[in-house]
């Protein structure tokens, strides 16, 4: 027995004096043409299952329903469910993803810096490292390759008022967390003024750290990004994909830019100039 039921977000609206209209997970609006099937009949088989009545066509009406996405014959599962979600750096801000990922279905383990390494290779699984400071130089070199053995790669840190979310990485040729630093350097005319700060060559922080709202929109936007990795960016919505942004959080008013970041491409090494002698 098909017992389908409409898919998480979508609806069926009846417009009075008129034929049912589809309303998407989108927020879109679709006429429905029910041909001779009675609406009411299609209503009851997509909300409560139920067959009270059956007919080819109706079967087909359900069946057009699930290949668009618009109905599921099984209950629909937590979008991460499968993935493993490894967990590193600051509290303020694991501890909230943990919950998220959790929450959408994912196996969530704690991790070290240690670890990283152990982790390459890991298909289905990813690494998410947290910093409510800025990188330390070197620190996410390891982690840079877990994309070249197809284990999914994010991170995200806090630089003075900002936090920065990079893009996810999960193959190789993924942008990585040196291919933003390149791209940020690049971008702005204090590049030797970043390098230092990014160096350590700076005054004590002064926060502001990230607060309990604050973090949870760090941690949502995150989790949105797992999403994306899991189901083949299918869930990522408006915007640029999950693998091609790089967000920055102002966490004194809580907005959120995105910006478009490329991989950079490996380039030879110059030449060495040779010396040439008098004849």
């Amino acid at each position: 027995m098909n017992r389908s039921r409409l898919a998480p977000g979508a609806g069926i609206v009846t417009v009075p004096g008129g034929r049912p209209v589809l309303r998407t997970s989108e927020g879109e609006f679709l006429r429905i043409d029910t041909g001779n099937v009675d609406p009411e009949e299609l209503v009851d088989r997509l909300t409560a299952g139920e067959r009270r009545t059956s007919s080819e066509e109706l079967d087909g009406l359900v069946s057009a329903f699930e290949q668009a996405g618009h109905a599921a014959a099984e209950p629909c599962r937590p979008p991460l469910t499968g993935r493993t979600v490894h967990l590193l750096g600051d509290p303020v801000l694991t501890e909230p993803l943990s919950r998220f990922a959790a929450a959408e279905g994912a196996e969530v383990h704690s991790a070290t810096a240690d670890d990283v390494a152990g982790l390459a290779g890991e298909r289905d699984a990813a690494v998410v490292w947290c910093l409510d400071s800025p990188v330390p130089t070197g620190l996410w070199d390891t982690a840079d390759r877990l994309p070249d053995r197809h284990t999914a790669w994010l991170r995200c840190h806090r630089e003075g008022a900002h936090a920065w979310i990079e893009p996810l990485a999960s193959a190789p040729g993924d942008v990585t967390s040196a291919h933003v630093r390149l791209r940020r350097l690049a971008a702005t005319a204090a590049h030797g003024e970043l390098a230092a700060y990014w160096a350590g060559h700076r005054t004590p922080d002064t926060g502001p750290h990230p607060t309990e709202p604050s973090a949870a929109l760090i941690a949502a936007l995150l989790t949105a990004d797992l999403i994306a990795w899991a189901t083949g960016g299918s869930n990522r919505g408006p915007g640029l994909p999950a693998g091609r942004r790089l967000r920055r959080i102002d966490l004194r008013h809580l907005t959120v830019t995105e910006h478009p970041v490329l991989p950079v491409p490996e380039a030879a090494p110059l030449p060495t100039p040779t010396t040439r002698t008098a004849p």
